[in-house]
């Protein structure tokens, strides 16, 4: 694969903005069997919180050596507490809301023997006045930053999603947005949109071969009004379409070791080689490379600017 110089990533300038989620990890013990149902019993000897969901993608940008400011809401809690100390020990600028009304969301993931046992979720969303505030300081920071990821796990902390693109691209912020939900009418008009092959299924149905998918995927691409669409194929690699082109490249994982987080890896390397002024193409060999390391790493973990041009 032909890789690239290293970009002058500190001048490059991304804002976050999207559903900020605290991950925490329980590693322990199997040894036995629980007396009380046949579930393993996990003795659990160490505790790791790390940044997820949009607060990932910030912190996989600022890892690369990028600005990366943090827009999202958060609880008034204790874990909306160690996320922003995460935030500052990262070098993430934070812009996060606190909201009274709801509780941080927590993904707990408990291990054992390096396999994840179960994940339990704690969510809310959040409430109507501390959106609007958002929604405010969002078009304050616009004038601040190069380029613009939202970051939409459907917690709904983007219901504003269509006005922040639509102002953004107005200012001309190039816009990259990790959809989701059965809709993607709301992202019209962002620069590219960078859906897993499960989320662009929903929309445009299935496919039977790259002819039928390449056309779903350009209709989509013009029907919402991007300058581009990254489908992001697991051990199929990513194709990029644009209006004049479609680019593929093959997964360049060597060992998958966990998943989790790698779509936030691959959005925000192409977001800080955008920025730096990378073509397309370059962006999206780059991203890949990126994604390819990020797996053979456990949990939602991150890429140096090192590991991806040894220097």
């Amino acid at each position: 694969m032909t890789t690239y110089p290293a970009p002058a990533l500190d001048k490059v300038r991304i804002l976050v903005v999207g559903d900020v989620m605290l991950d925490r990890y329980w590693f322990g013990d199997v040894s036995r069997i629980s007396p009380e149902a046949p579930v393993p019993v996990v003795r659990i000897q160490k505790r790791e919180a790390r940044l997820g969901g949009a607060a990932n993608v910030a912190r996989n940008a600022a890892a690369l050596g990028a600005h990366a400011g943090l827009l999202g809401i958060v609880g008034a809690d204790e874990a909306g507490t160690e996320v922003e100390n995460l935030l500052e020990g990262g070098g993430i600028h934070s812009y996060l809301k606190r909201d009274e009304a709801i509780s941080t969301i927590i993904k707990l993931r408990v291990i054992g023997r390096q396999q994840q046992m179960v994940r339990i979720d704690f969510e809310e969303p959040p409430s109507d006045t501390v959106l609007r505030n958002k929604l405010v300081q969002f078009k304050t920071l616009l004038p601040d930053y190069d380029v613009i990821v939202l970051s939409d796990y459907n917690k709904g902390s983007l219901v504003n999603v269509a006005d922040m693109i639509a102002t953004a691209r107005a200012e001309g912020k190039i816009v990259m947005v990790d959809p989701k939900g059965e809709d993607f009418t709301p992202y019209t008009g962002a620069t590219v949109l960078t859906p897993n092959k499960s989320e662009l299924k929903r929309i445009v149905g299935s496919w039977n071969s790259e002819d039928q998918l390449t056309a779903k995927a350009q209709n989509l691409r013009a029907e919402l009004k991007l300058d581009a669409l990254l489908l992001t194929r697991s051990e199929e690699g990513m194709t990029l379409y644009t209006a004049t082109d479609r680019f593929h490249i093959p997964a360049d994982a060597r060992e998958v070791f966990d998943v989790s987080g790698a779509g936030d890896t691959v959005i925000a390397t192409m977001a800080a080689m955008l920025g730096a002024g990378m073509s397309w193409n370059e962006a999206v060999q780059t991203a890949n490379r990126a994604g390819g390391i990020v797996v053979g790493k456990l949990g939602t973990a991150t890429v140096t600017r090192e590991e991806l041009f040894g220097a």
